[in-house]
């Protein structure tokens, strides 16, 4: 340990937020705006010489003075933050880092997954067989006779926020056209809709299909961990470095099941969707994956979106509501016990995904 004091850093201390902010700017890194915790080490004329911060299980924004280097306080601060997320209850915890410092957090114990060159970014997690134990949970899913040797084999990956008609159309293009459909539905629970009732109305509003195979997406697939800007506002440059690295995670995911095509739904509405599916259909066929970007389901002209039904929901309007869901969908949000789940959504200022 350094002689070094740490501390946290409140969002309304702006003289400490500046400083941390020049650190960063000063050893090339960009301050995330996905954050909700900050460290900075404070020397004795109380400047900030490293710094480390927080998302969810995640540690971003790690950067020691140049000044300092070799001083081992890098060690210091990952340490503080480590100490930090245990006490939240975060086990598994993974981190973002440039692809010349990957070698050091290697040191610390962490594993990579990922890494995207061009962005300068290498994924990694303090759970040395997290990864390979993720795929094998997805290999649990499988039936005995699974066999996707010359077979079209798609995947959709459904936030399903909720499952609406649009969801059922894509989920039924893509049965229809492939032998097997690997369904993942984004189980991080930072949707208005909760994780368990997503999956349980996507899996009835799929029932009829006899392909599917239904997986939870984990900590991998469009979570805060691998891609926050799909849940946060971001910049262009970040939501396009952290989907270039959700893809290549879902590489590995695909190359584990024999998916060789991805199915999405044009996304007219969402900025970070549309500028998802942008970048999946120029990445994954070069893995040899197919991107099948298939037209919205409309009504009346205008595409079905997941935004809409949870406008209609907020502001009431059960009628809109009925002609945008599956039945399945309609009945358990009219059912009591969608109560507190429509009470969050009245009560949230702004239901339109970005």
């Amino acid at each position: 340990m350094s002689e070094y004091n740490i501390t946290s850093v409140d969002k309304s201390d702006r003289y400490m937020n500046q400083m941390v902010d020049a650190l960063l700017e000063k050893e090339g890194i960009r301050r995330d705006k996905n954050l909700d915790y900050t460290a900075a080490m404070i020397d004795d004329d109380y400047n900030v010489i490293a710094t480390g911060s927080c998302f969810g299980n995640t540690l971003r924004c790690l950067a020691v003075s140049s000044d300092h280097q070799g001083e081992a306080l890098m060690n210091d601060i990952v340490s503080h933050l480590i100490e930090f997320q245990y006490s939240r209850g975060n086990y598994h915890l993974f981190l973002y880092t440039k692809l010349n410092s990957a070698k050091f957090f290697a040191s610390l114990g962490f594993t990579e997954i990922a890494r995207v060159e061009d962005a300068n970014t290498v994924f990694m997690e303090n759970k040395r067989t997290g990864f390979r134990d993720y795929l094998d949970s997805l290999r649990k899913d499988l039936p005995e006779n699974y066999d996707p040797t010359g077979k079209r084999v798609a995947a959709l990956v459904m936030n399903a926020n909720p499952f609406t008609l649009g969801h059922q159309y894509l989920a039924e293009t893509a049965s229809r056209d492939a032998d097997i459909l690997h369904i993942f539905i984004v189980s991080e629970d930072a949707s208005l809709v909760p994780f368990k009732i997503r999956k349980k109305l996507v899996m009835e509003g799929t029932a009829q299909l006899k392909n599917v195979i239904y997986h939870d997406s984990g900590s991998y697939i469009i979570s805060s961990s691998t891609f926050p800007a799909y849940f946060q506002k971001d910049s262009t440059q970040v939501i396009s470095g952290q989907a270039r690295l959700d893809l290549a995670i879902f590489r590995k995911i695909a190359a584990s099941l024999g998916i060789n095509v991805r199915y999405v739904g044009d996304e007219p509405t969402s900025v970070v969707t549309s500028l998802y599916n942008k970048i999946m259909a120029e990445a994954l066929p070069e893995s040899g994956i197919q991107c099948c970007i298939i037209p919205r389901k409309a009504i009346d002209g205008k595409a079905i979106s997941a935004s809409t039904v949870r406008q209609a929901l907020k502001d009431g309007n059960f009628a809109l509501v009925k002609t945008l869901v599956p039945e399945s969908t309609y009945r358990w949000f009219t059912s009591p016990e969608a109560e507190p789940v429509l009470d969050k959504i009245r009560k949230e200022s702004n239901v339109i995904h970005y």
